[in-house]
């Protein structure tokens, strides 16, 4: 062994090689060994003498239970039985069948999004967003809603692990309070201990670790997360000299310009801004106003898909673009075609405009679009400034290649990584998982025993968001508190309670470390500011105040000419990162552009594709600078030519059972100098080919009056183009009896001017009704379950199309051809205007199905659902049925939820209010697109949407009088530039 540094990797090889049934039955034999005791006059060289005499070893072992570096070596302990016996007293609180909500927040890319928690007799059920909250307003996206899958995956980490054996919290205890001691020793105390987390914003933990950096000044602390957004903090810095938060205020925006930017689908603050911007997109009454957007991207996204004005352009091109208004804006420059118009419109706007950057493109253009922002004079108005959100801002990517160096020359000895799966989602260049390997003591905080917790000493289990206290900032500073319902299921800890640890406690508890915080920062009755803020879920005045500050522009360095292709990176709007690669719900939901499930895709234009020789599903190899990674091809079209599009966080290898092979890992491409964006690749043909599963075939509406789009000029002049394009057959043109409805009639209206096709209404009606995941191999049959769909259509161009969303449901038809063709009369009408299933009539004929002409039906061909995980038998609705098999599903407008609010209302003697019943795919919709109440209350919300000109039906030529129906897309380009056909 070294004489310089203790080689843990070789003495557990020795001792691996030692043990057997018999090997090491009593701590005396332990004591004895020459592995130990070349262990102890290492690790405390001041007692070496003191070591020679085994009664001390062997003292010393009994005192710490053999526990610290070979705790591995104990087995497995059985849990005392515990009785679950009814409450003597019912807690005032509970009622059966009656469900709770609490407030709380989740974490993404460190910042918190809202939340309200349904919870069925202390079981968490589904999730909603906080109304009061800043950054929800009551709404939430996929990641949110699919949460609640994640904290009862039976995947999850279910113990700690020491080398590979299951080990305790004492054990661990015991040798972080030994290496702790060490560490305090030092000359320069905690400098070999390095500690890496993920983007950190919570104060708490702020505090927490400030503490202990305290304790151990010559530790370091690196931060970094897959999906960084380096370029946007080190724009700041460039533009303002220091680190610096920015917000926007889209409601307040007349024109906004998003420079590969998507806004309206990714980023901490996207389901508020969606809010906002949508509030200026409602035409209403033949009349009114609307913003505009300008979009510049190289691949397709959400907020491409409802800009009045898209271009597709090379990154290049992006560049060179945003240079050229920059010129024409500040500088009076010359500027030709679209930029000249769009200079033109923000100039005529001042104070009402919003230009955008995305994260992807570099430091220098950030600050540019700062000052252009700043010379428009959006600043203080549709843009504000803040301290950062961050505890510590840093460049991550440079926090991390500063750790790896460390690392390599050996200077780190201990590293506690808190989060995150650094083994699997660094840059290939980094070479993070090689470096960890000569760590001689390797800790790893996390929910799954990933990548990352494999070639760690320990593993301990973490606690879900749904499981811990903790606190933590929105994307305007407000502070939020995460806070459990129920006790974590797998024994998980906090990283507060990990930190606490670090720092001497001996019972860590994350409530009481919050709490205390807390208490130190309140007003003098700290009880009723603790118990409103528990209850609201967000802490009073805590918003970072806005700052005036003035912006400097920088010069953008130029792109050195390269052949060969450029390869854009982009996180994955299912699995984002990879860190919800094991979540079934986000894998089986269909991309927004692509309709593909189970897997990602090097994504090229059609122009480029045919320039190849390239079809989609074929396996190609993207290589660039050594490094190399494959997988199939998918044409998209609205794509950049010669440029191809791959989404991370698929390729995992220790996901779990439902992630482990999905996909490629693009990080084996990804290089840490330029993490979103490679130049100079090159594509090589297998001549395999990857089979894909894809949700839609059809990409064009053939002739159909699917999706009824106009300009707001058109509306203005004829605000009943929508309807005229295909009349509704009168009423009494029926073979159908015509039934009057003098209750409740239910029904509902979708703004496809609102919807951003998001897909958290897909993932709100999975939860809600028990929706079950079938896989990859029955997708690709076309067995997919959603009740819910969001179906895209391609118009115009095929290389640079518009690109139409639509949800939908069950058409809850008034005359629905599915009831008349069953021969069971499982499918029926309600007196209130619903298309009824009762599950226990179906035979499975499927003759409904082939007679619904929307396609909205779906077919339980196999015991989708898992009854036999009893953490997923603790997730489900309890008021919807699981169903198994051999039965038609489809939406019901969450009839559970209507019949509930009927009762409320029965025991009150009233009729149910307008917006008292609110359907999961409304509630959740961060636009606010859905619409669902009663139609026979003329002055509900529905009736009024439904009374709109734009209100028109789907395929209402078939008379079968659809109760959902839809407000026709409206766009509102310039007239200054020409049109390429009916949409930008």
């Amino acid at each position: 062994m070294s004489n310089d540094r203790y080689d843990f990797a070789e003495l557990r090889k020795r001792l691996a090689e030692k043990q057997g049934p018999h090997y090491w039955r009593s701590l005396d034999e332990l004591a004895e060994t020459p592995e130990f005791q070349d262990f102890l006059r290492h690790e405390f060289p001041e007692n070496a003498d003191q070591w020679k005499d085994g009664v001390s070893r062997r003292n010393f072992l009994k005192i710490m239970g053999a526990s610290f570096a070979f705790a591995g070596l104990t087995a497995c302990t059985r849990q005392p039985l515990e009785k679950i016996v009814p409450y003597v007293r019912q807690p005032e609180e509970i009622v059966p069948g009656r469900p709770l909500y609490f407030a709380t927040a989740m974490q993404l890319g460190g910042i918190a999004t809202g939340l309200l928690v349904e919870s069925h007799m202390g079981r968490p059920t589904k999730i909603e967003g906080n109304p009061d909250h800043p950054a929800s307003l009551g709404a939430t996206d996929v990641f949110s809603q699919a949460s609640i899958l994640t904290m009862y995956d039976p995947d999850r980490s279910r113990a700690i692990f020491h080398l590979g054996n299951i080990g305790s919290w004492s054990q661990f205890l015991e040798v972080l309070r030994l290496r702790m001691a060490v560490e305090k020793q030092r000359p320069v105390p905690g400098s070999g201990l390095r500690i890496l987390t993920e983007t950190i914003t919570s104060p708490t933990m702020g505090r927490q670790i400030d503490d202990l950096l305290k304790q151990l000044p010559g530790t370091k602390w690196h931060q970094y997360e897959p999906v960084t957004n380096d370029n946007t903090r080190e724009g700041a810095r460039l533009a303002f000299g220091d680190y610096v938060n920015t917000y926007y205020r889209f409601d307040q925006a007349a024109v906004v310009v998003s420079f590969e930017s998507d806004f309206l689908n990714c980023g901490p603050a996207h389901v508020r801004y969606v809010r906002d911007f949508m509030t200026r997109r409602r035409v209403r009454g033949g009349q009114g106003a609307m913003n505009r957007l300008y979009c510049f991207e190289s691949t397709p996204s959400n907020t491409g898909t409802v800009a009045d004005h898209r271009w597709r352009k090379k990154p290049t091109e992006i560049l060179d673009s945003i240079q050229q208004l920059y010129s024409a804006v500040v500088n009076s420059g010359a500027a030709s075609g679209e930029l000249k118009v769009v200079a033109d419109d923000l100039i005529k706007n001042p104070g009402a405009s919003i230009i955008l950057a995305g994260d992807s493109l570099p430091p220098e253009i950030h600050a540019m679009i700062h000052s252009l922002n700043q010379h428009l004079q959006n600043a203080g108005r549709t843009i504000l400034h803040t301290d950062p959100l961050e505890v510590r801002p840093v460049n991550q990517m440079e926090s991390l290649r500063n750790l790896v160096q460390d690392m390599n020359k050996g200077i780190v000895e201990t590293l506690l990584i808190v989060g995150g799966n650094p083994v699997y989602n660094t840059p290939a260049d980094i070479g993070f998982a090689g470096a960890l390997g000569k760590i001689d003591l390797r800790i790893h905080l996390s929910l799954y025993n990933d990548e990352t917790s494999d070639i760690c000493h320990w593993h301990i289990p973490e606690a879900h968001f749904l499981e811990m206290w903790s606190d933590a900032r929105a994307y305007d500073g407000t502070v939020s508190i995460i806070q459990p319902l129920i006790t974590p299921l797998y024994g998980g800890k906090s990283a507060h309670e990990l930190f606490a640890a670090m720092s001497g406690s001996l019972d860590p508890n994350g409530y009481d470390i919050v709490r205390s915080y807390w208490q130190q920062q309140a007003p003098a009755d700290f009880e009723k500011f603790w118990r409103r803020s528990l209850h609201d879920g967000v802490i009073a005045g805590t918003s970072l105040q806005a700052r005036s500050m003035t912006a400097q522009s920088a010069t953008p360095k130029p792109v050195a000419s390269t052949s060969g292709l450029t390869v854009l990176f982009r996180p994955d709007s299912g699995v984002h990162d990879g860190r919800f690669a094991n979540n079934g719900w986000l894998q089986e939901l269909p991309r927004p552009h692509t309709k593909l499930t189970w897997d990602n895709a090097f994504m090229v234009s059609p122009a480029t594709a045919e320039k190849l020789g390239l079809h989609s599903s074929a396996e190609v190899e993207v290589s660039h600078d050594g490094r190399s990674a494959r997988g199939a091809v998918w044409i998209l079209p609205g794509q950049a030519d010669d440029t191809i599009t791959v989404h991370l966080g698929y390729g995992r290898t220790r996901a779990g059972r439902v992630g482990n092979g999905a996909g490629f890992n693009a990080y084996a491409l990804q290089n840490s100098k330029s993490p979103w964006t490679l130049f100079g690749a090159k594509l090589e043909k297998t001549g395999a080919k990857i089979p894909l599963a894809c949700t839609q075939s059809h990409q064009s509406m053939e002739g159909r009056h699917l999706v009824r789009s106009g300009s707001l000029d058109e509306y203005l002049r004829n605000p009943n183009f929508a309807q005229e394009i295909e009349p509704d057959p009168p009423r009494e043109e029926t073979l159908y009896t015509n039934y009057d409805y003098n209750g409740y009639a239910w029904g509902m209206a979708i703004d496809l001017n609102a919807c951003v096709g998001c897909n958290a209404c897909v993932v709100a009606c999975n939860s809600e009704n028990n929706v079950p995941v079938v896989g990859k191999d029955q997708v690709m049959r076309g067995r997919e379950m959603p009740w819910i769909r969001i179906d895209r259509y391609y118009e115009g161009d095929l290389d640079d199309p518009a690109i139409h969303n639509q949800p939908v449901t069950c058409m809850q038809c008034e005359n629905a051809p599915c009831e008349v063709v069953c021969p069971v009369q499982a499918t029926v009408h309600s007196s209130e205007g619903l298309n009824d299933m009762v599950y226990n009539r179906c035979v499975g004929t499927r003759y409904c199905s082939n007679n619904c002409p929307y396609k909205v039906r779906r077919f339980n061909f196999i015991l989708y659902s898992d009854i036999k995980s009893p953490s997923m038998k603790m997730m489900r609705n309890p008021d919807v049925t699981v169903r198994t098999r051999g039965v038609m599903e489809k939406c019901t407008y969450c009839v559970q939820r209507i019949n509930y609010a009927k009762m409320e209302a029965e025991k009150e003697n009233r009729r149910v209010k307008d917006g008292e019943i609110q359907t999961a795919c409304q509630q959740v919709c961060p636009a606010e697109a859905i619409v669902f109440g009663d139609i026979n209350d003329k002055s509900s919300k529905v009736s009024q949407l439904k009374a709109e000109s734009l209100n028109y039906g789907l395929l209402t030529h078939l008379n079968t009088r659809p109760r959902t129906t839809y407000l026709a897309n409206l766009r509102n380009p310039n007239p200054q530039i020409p049109k390429k056909g009916h949409h930008e």
